[in-house]
């Protein structure tokens, strides 16, 4: 195609104003999250075999790697460490901790083992939930914590929620005297434990009540803890209830590629196919992201070479894409064994100083398999990911307006982010990009 047909009005999105990224007027003003959670969880690569053993090992490797240094805090145990709730709950109605994987010291929970232990190395504990009551609790009418109510008055039995624990879990009528305070009884419980960070999962547009209440809940437990919203599935109706009561939220599919593994093991992580849908995301959602509240594109699936399905190209398009997207960047990999260019891939602090901006870029250009998102930076850089996702490598070009930048006679200085390197460019910002690959530049004015 020629370089001039780039530039057409069907094919380049000009946004001359708006590249700073939205003000989160709306945001959850917890004081949490503002900037986006850097960490690592268990799902992608532990799936539902995940161990007091195994969460301590892979929180230790993110120490000894380097990347809690950078700012990498978060150790997220996601499913599989209750019981199931069809059939063991506790006294109070809530889920039970599996102790075969999660086993107690004495009095203490089992999980609260591994949160005293995540903090004894200076970082941070999140655990996994989804929304409702357990149908268990409802049967046995078990009473609510604190209050006279019991779990038959909140719970609406005829109603179950669209959620990943088998159909034991049911809605809960927040209008019913005691509701609230049956989640306040989890938040507090969690508090107890030491978690630093909730993931509410299995969320539908119908959970709204659910978002509230966890997030009410945790303000009352007197515990700073980031809401993680994500999917069951949602859509962006609910993006002003996401921002006023939540710090991030996935409403993607799972980044994971259920259909790839080999043997039973998680690998492959994921596939490009499942990357290259977060190229549209990342504009859908684009404005609802800023500090307090972040869009969540899923997992990051780099750190274990090509075990991550990915090609080394394909895993910098990855880092970038979220980094242009302020997302959480959170690891699925094996932190145990980490392959050593992805590590430094990781550590680029070049890239992760995108993420941290905390700026959501727009997309200014989608030509098919040329793709350039951007975004302004307060000091008036810009920061400019060309995007290649054909199968051959191409030229991609941006005019340098069109990525907010003023015109300057002496051209613009392009900061490779991912090599380090200085180029001069003109009225355009320009690159070879590899097949599924990315150049991203931070650029300014040249003098």
């Amino acid at each position: 195609m020629k370089l001039t047909s780039i530039f057409t009005t069907a094919l380049v999105i000009v946004l001359l104003v708006g590249l700073d990224g939205l003000q989160n007027a709306m945001a959850e003003d917890n004081g949490l999250e503002r900037t986006p959670v850097l960490g690592w969880s268990s799902w992608s690569f532990l799936r539902s075999d995940p161990t007091a053993a195994t969460i301590e090992a892979q929180a230790r490797a993110l120490k000894k790697s380097g990347l809690r240094k950078i700012g990498y805090k978060y150790v997220n145990l996601d499913d599989h460490w209750y019981e199931s709730p069809g059939s063991s709950i506790d006294p109070y109605g809530r889920w039970v901790t599996d102790s075969s994987r999660f086993p107690a010291q004495g009095e203490t929970n089992g999980i609260e083992v591994v949160a005293d232990y995540i903090h004894s190395l200076g970082l941070k504990f999140g655990i996994y939930v989804t929304p409702g009551i357990p149908m268990l609790a409802v049967n046995k009418n078990t009473p609510i914590k604190g209050t006279p109510c019991t779990a038959a008055q909140i719970a609406e039995p005829s109603s179950k929620e669209a959620n990943y624990n088998g159909g034991d879990m049911v809605e809960i009528n927040y209008h019913k005297p005691g509701a609230q305070e049956y989640i306040n009884s989890w938040a507090d419980m969690l508090a107890a434990w030491g978690v630093d960070y909730i993931k509410l999962d299995g969320i539908w547009n119908g959970n709204v009540a659910d978002i509230k209440a966890w997030s009410n809940a945790i303000r009352q437990s007197g515990r700073p803890m980031v809401l993680d919203v994500t999917q069951g599935n949602f859509s962006d109706a609910i993006a002003p209830i996401l921002m006023q009561y939540a710090n991030q939220w996935e409403f993607v599919t799972d980044i994971e590629c259920y259909d790839c593994d080999k043997g039973g093991s998680s690998y492959p992580l994921t596939s490009w196919a499942n990357v290259e849908k977060r190229f549209n995301y990342l504009t859908e959602w684009q404005p609802y992201a800023g500090p307090g509240g972040f869009n969540d594109y899923d997992s990051i699936e780099v750190g274990n070479g090509n075990n991550t399905g990915l090609t080394p190209a394909e895993r910098q398009t990855q880092l970038s894409l979220w980094a242009l997207g302020a997302s959480p960047l959170i690891l699925g990999v094996d932190l145990t064994h980490l392959d050593p260019p992805d590590l430094k891939y990781l550590k680029n602090t070049a890239i992760l100083a995108v993420d941290q901006d905390s700026i959501a870029a727009k997309r200014v250009l989608d030509a098919g398999d040329r793709q350039v998102f951007a975004k302004k930076e307060p000091n008036g850089d810009a920061i400019v990911g060309l995007f290649n996702i054909g199968g051959k490598k191409e030229k991609v070009s941006i005019q340098a307006s069109a990525v907010g930048l003023p015109e300057n006679e002496h051209g613009y200085s392009a900061r490779n982010l991912w090599t380090g390197k200085m180029q001069k460019q003109g009225d355009t910002i320009s690159a070879m990009v590899p097949s599924h690959g990315v150049v991203l530049y931070r650029v300014r004015g040249a003098l």
